[in-house]
This record gives C-alpha cells, sequence and structure tokens, in this order.
C-alpha cells in the first residue's frame, strides 16, 4: 500500500506528497523518476524523484497542477493510497567526482533540481544555486536550497521577490566574474533550460539538462519523449532524463510539446468538472 503520508500545497498550483515506498526508497538516485497513479483507471504520471528517505522508507514527489491526471492526484488527501507508484526509473545523474557546480532551476523544476543540489552538497561540492519563478506566491523549496548550496541567487520574473529577471542573467555574471564551474546542471521548462545552454556555450562549460517535460509513458514505449541528441533520436526516458544541453535540438522538442496542448486542456476541463460534481 502506497500510502500518502504527508500531503502539503507548496504554492496555489504546486503540491508535496511524501508516500510509503520502502523498496524504492531504497533504492532511488537523484535525476531518477517514478511513476504514479491516482486511482485503478487514473492516467500514468511520470514524476521525479523529489527526495527520499531510506530509513523511513518514503519517497517525496513534487507536482504542478497543470492536467487532469495531476488535478486526480492531488484529489487525493494525506492517509489515503495512490494505486500504483513504481521506480525507480530513468539513470541516475551522474555526479561523481564534481567539485563546483551552477545548479539552475526554474519553476516545478526546482523539485527536481533540489535533490541534486543537496547530494552535490553532502559529497563536498561547492554547489551555486540559481532559482527562478513568475512571482513570490510560487517560490518552493527556499530553504532547502539555501542550506545545500555555498551560494543562492533567487529570482523572480517581476521583482516581487529576490532579484528581478531571468535565471541566465545572474549565471553569466558569475562566469564572467570568474567562477570556474565543472558543470552547469539546468532543471526547468524547455525553454529556460535552452536559454541556460546558450549562454553557458560561448564559455564552454558543460551543461546538462533534464528533459523530464517531455515523457509521457515513462517506459520507452510510447515514443512521445522522443529527442534529438547530436543528431541521433534519444528517448528522455530510458536514455535519460540527462543529456549534453549543448547536443540537445530544443526546438524540434518544444515543438512536440506543444502537440499535447489542446488535449491536456480538455482533460484538465473534463476532471475540473467530474471533481466538482463529485463534490456535490
Amino acid at each position: 500500500m502506497y500510502q500518502i503520508v504527508e500531503k502539503q500545497a507548496l504554492n496555489p498550483t504546486v503540491t508535496k506528497m511524501v508516500i510509503t515506498a520502502p523498496l524504492i526508497a531504497k533504492k532511488a538516485q537523484p535525476g531518477q523518476f517514478i511513476i504514479v497513479r491516482a486511482k485503478e483507471d487514473s492516467e500514468r504520471i511520470p514524476l521525479t524523484v523529489a527526495d527520499y528517505d531510506r530509513e523511513g522508507g518514503t519517497v517525496t514527489i513534487i507536482f504542478q497542477l497543470v492536467g487532469a491526471g495531476t488535478i486526480e492526484l492531488d484529489s487525493l488527501a494525506q492517509g489515503d493510497c495512490v494505486h500504483d507508484f513504481v521506480g525507480p526509473l530513468g539513470r541516475p545523474s551522474e555526479l561523481e567526482g564534481l567539485k563546483k557546480v551552477a545548479v539552475v532551476g526554474g519553476g516545478v523544476g526546482c523539485a527536481i533540481a533540489y535533490p541534486i543540489a543537496k547530494q552535490l552538497h553532502e559529497t563536498g561540492c561547492e554547489v551555486h544555486s540559481i532559482v527562478g519563478f513568475r512571482n513570490k506566491d510560487l517560490v518552493i523549496l527556499e530553504d532547502e536550497f539555501r542550506a545545500a548550496s555555498s551560494k543562492l541567487v533567487l529570482m523572480t520574473d517581476d521583482g516581487s521577490y529576490g532579484d528581478k529577471g531571468v535565471v541566465t542573467a545572474p549565471l553569466k555574471e558569475l562566469i564572467e566574474a570568474g567562477e570556474q564551474y565543472d558543470e552547469v546542471i539546468a532543471i526547468g521548462p524547455l525553454v529556460m533550460m535552452k536559454f541556460v545552454c546558450a549562454t553557458t556555450k560561448p564559455f564552454g562549460v558543460k551543461t546538462v539538462v533534464s528533459m523530464n517535460p517531455i515523457m509521457i509513458d515513462g517506459t520507452g514505449m510510447c515514443g512521445g519523449c522522443r529527442l534529438t541528441v547530436g543528431g541521433k533520436t534519444c528517448f528522455a526516458c530510458v536514455d535519460g532524463p540527462d543529456f549534453d544541453g549543448h547536443e540537445v535540438d530544443f526546438d524540434e522538442a518544444m515543438q512536440r510539446g506543444n502537440m499535447y496542448h489542446a488535449f491536456e486542456a480538455e482533460a484538465r476541463d473534463s476532471m475540473c468538472n467530474l471533481l466538482k460534481q463529485e463534490v456535490r
């Protein structure tokens, strides 16, 4: 039984759940993901592992309410159980040997960036975290990032909290100021990761991106997460989700992601109407 032992709204659109899953907690590594189904007839949702407690036997997931599946998952309460919780899947992030890293997170992608920053910090790596959100109300995991980082820069698009602007601005400033990173790790919306890579490429800084935003099935069967990396076809869920950002064809990935927006909106509206009827 995969029981929800903790549920917390991190902001109006992002929810954190801690779920009992001892076998997954024992094996999970930063960068990997699980597939969850809220109920027997629910859709399969791939979600990156946000944290894990090996001794307590729990796995933490953080998700944004954007479609029918996540809305249905959010309808479950603490004490309820999810029907399926499968993993860990995907390849763990390759973090061994890194001495100084910039971790760049955008929006709910910060939930994926945090366990990477945490593990790097615990192994003695110097971590500079740059996290960005649209506004103050959407900020998540600030305290957690601060504890795992030697330097934390928090950005908001409207300047309502932290510094005003996008994450690429402080990243470029740090590199130009002489910070020599072994690697930049960027996790967030596709367009954000694209421009992080455009920022680091002229300086020759290795940049790794997590292509989890384009995953659908999570097992390599549906082909929805197909992308081109270095001129070759890869699948985010089985070959990644981490890839060399300077080799990813982001324009193709964004075009593929946009194909599903209309279907997602229709499913989201249907689920919202169904949940309203259940409440009545």
